[in-house]
């Protein structure tokens, strides 16, 4: 997807995931000291029947062997123990680490620009956050750990090999080209090649959510055909993916096993020859080829997980990629440092010759100026696509112009942290999100510290309190996903309760009662505007008698606000606002 969220090259993954070491330095000492332990545990029992079987060709007795029976014994329990704590102290820290991954994740999430977020589309995102956190929690939990235990154990491995014989370590290098080889090439095109799987998934979960969103718009305009087709091209484009990185794996476990086997056959072959040379005893080729066998299960699960880490990889570097810094929409490269003045609770807002354009050279907005005067209710109303909505955004701080300039008291939107932005021009779109809590935890999201008594009152603004009460455990009451279900006019009377609480001094509503009855929304607009007395407010709205209660109306037409006055002014002057006036109240 060309507007897809950036993803991090493999620079800063590894960077990151250096830094993530360095913040758990004990238990990682830890969990790897549990697995050599448990790993050199695992190495005496070979040694020891190296040397029963070398005592047993010289005529040890029976004593001896009883008490190397039972020293093995001891040795394997010893190993089992330490292997439990071991696997005990991985998983705790995997799950840390997962832990800390996924707050960071949502912090990023939470930071995104909403324009970013609109241009990348839900389908990227969503993936990101399900199937990519899902991949990432599967390395974390497991492919992390077990990596560890098997390059511990690869090592102590050799280490016992060089003691019991160097000679006979000739033989465990035989599938080292062989390996190196297969492994090398596999890492150049695997990379690439999961980014790609995942990207094609974005795409699928992109299209299907689009198709279900609006299927009753595809169901009336007949594009069934349409959005089939397009979901059939987005499996294709999967398929190819997945079959790439299948086809990879088809070629490297082969080599792979061939791998394993060599080690072991060299050792018999080679050993044996040893030992008629009289370089090597019974003993030690004993050991060596039980040491050889040993090495096949820890560089199995070295390679076997190589392939889960590039799944993991190729999700860690989508998910750090969210917080790669993006131009803001419109805004230069290399642009002046942020103004640091403090912005005033009753600072204007300006747009000043903005143009605003969603694709390259194809503006939406044509050098619109607007200059709301504080404290005033202003409307705009227009065509649908005249770019009424888009306007609101950006006098929100929602996008950037592409050109021109929206201030708050000379000071670009743009520039200004967002939690600061939101303290002075907050929006209430006619999108609404019921959050899984309390009705209370609902509306006092906006301000945390706020009483019972300033979350009651701001219901009561917006006409909701009555309602609010007569739920099943009134304000406590749970909502959300799997709580009690609210109406689309409940939703949008919380999005309202919300804005009350927040207080900022400068409030854009997008169609924000367009979900309530018609009389009720009045009388709703109503009760806001004797709450809001003194804010400055910018309404978009379809319902005329929105403009005929506003200080001024601004006609938004073909991205260009052709009319500006009182309802009375434009009235009387007979042009777009008087027509669509006539119609409506007609």
């Amino acid at each position: 997807m060309s507007n897809a969220l950036p993803v991090a090259d493999a620079r800063q993954v590894r960077r990151y995931a250096r830094e993530l070491a360095r913040r758990h330095p004990r238990g990682l000492a830890a969990a790897l000291g549990l697995h050599a332990l448990a790993a050199a545990a695992g190495l005496v029992a070979p040694r020891l029947l190296g040397d029963l079987v070398e005592g047993i060709s010289r005529g040890v007795g029976a004593v001896t062997v009883d008490r190397v029976a039972l020293a093995i014994a001891g040795f394997v329990v010893a190993q089992s123990v330490l292997v439990r704590f071991a696997h005990l102290a991985s998983a705790r820290l995997g799950e840390r680490v997962l832990a800390e991954l996924r707050e960071e994740f949502v912090d990023r999430v939470l930071a995104l620009p909403l324009s970013t977020v609109e241009r990348a589309g839900t389908g990227d995102l969503l993936t990101r956050t399900s199937r990519d956190v899902a991949a990432l929690s599967r390395t974390v939990r497991f492919a992390a750990p077990e990596t560890l235990i098997a390059a511990v154990t690869v090592l102590l491995i050799l280490g016992a090999l060089v003691l019991t014989g160097p000679l006979l370590v000739v033989p465990c290098l035989l599938a080292v080209p062989l390996l190196v080889a297969g492994t090398r090439w596999y890492l150049r095109r695997a990379p690439a090649g999961y980014l790609r799987e995942n990207a094609a998934y974005s795409d699928i979960t992109d299209g299907i959510s689009e198709t279900v969103e609006g299927a009753r718009t595809t169901e009336a305009l007949r594009q069934q055909a349409r959005r089939r087709a397009r979901t059939d091209a987005d499996i294709r484009r999967s398929y190819a993916a997945e079959y790439y990185t299948l086809s990879l794996r088809t070629v490297f476990f082969p080599i792979a096993e061939i791998g394993y086997l060599l080690p072991v056959v060299g050792t018999l072959l080679l050993g044996g020859w040893f030992y008629l040379k009289g370089w090597a005893s019974l003993g030690q080729v004993t050991a060596a080829t039980l040491y050889a066998q040993q090495l096949v299960d820890p560089v199995d699960r070295l390679l076997s997980w190589l392939d889960e880490f590039q799944v993991g990889g190729a999700s860690l570097a989508r998910l750090l990629g969210v917080a790669e810094p993006a131009e803001a929409d419109g805004k230069p490269a290399g642009a002046a440092p942020p103004d640091r003045r403090p912005v005033t609770d009753d600072g204007r807002l300006a747009a000043h010759d903005v143009r605003y354009a969603y694709r390259a050279g194809h503006d939406v907005l044509h050098g619109v100026t607007l200059v709301p005067r504080p404290g005033e209710k202003l409307a705009m109303v227009g065509p649908s696509g005249a770019g009424k909505s888009t306007l609101g955004r950006l006098l929100a701080g929602v996008h950037a112009p592409r050109a021109g300039a929206v201030t708050v008291d000379g000071r670009p939107l743009s520039e200004l942290p967002l939690a600061e932005l939101r303290t002075h021009v907050a929006l209430v779109s006619q999108e609404h999100h019921v959050f899984i809590g309390t009705l209370t935890d609902n509306v006092a999201m906006v301000r945390p510290d706020a009483g019972p008594a300033e979350v009651r009152a701001a219901l009561a603004a917006v006409d909701a309190l009555d309602w609010a009460e007569a739920l099943p455990d009134g304000l406590d009451t749970r909502v959300g996903a799997g709580g009690h279900p609210l109406s689309p006019a409940q939703a949008q009377q919380l999005a309202l309760a919300r804005l009350v609480l927040a207080d900022p001094h400068t409030l854009v509503l997008d169609e924000a009662t367009s979900l309530i009855d018609p009389r009720a929304a009045r009388a709703l607009e109503r009760s806001l505007a004797a709450v809001l007395q003194g804010r400055t407010v910018i309404a978009i709205a379809h319902r005329l008698f929105s403009a005929h209660d506003a200080d001024r109306v601004a006609v938004v037409e073909d991205g260009r606000i052709t009319e500006l006055g009182s309802h009375d002014e434009l009235v009387a002057a007979g042009g777009s606002y008087a027509a669509l006036w006539r119609s409506w109240h007609g």
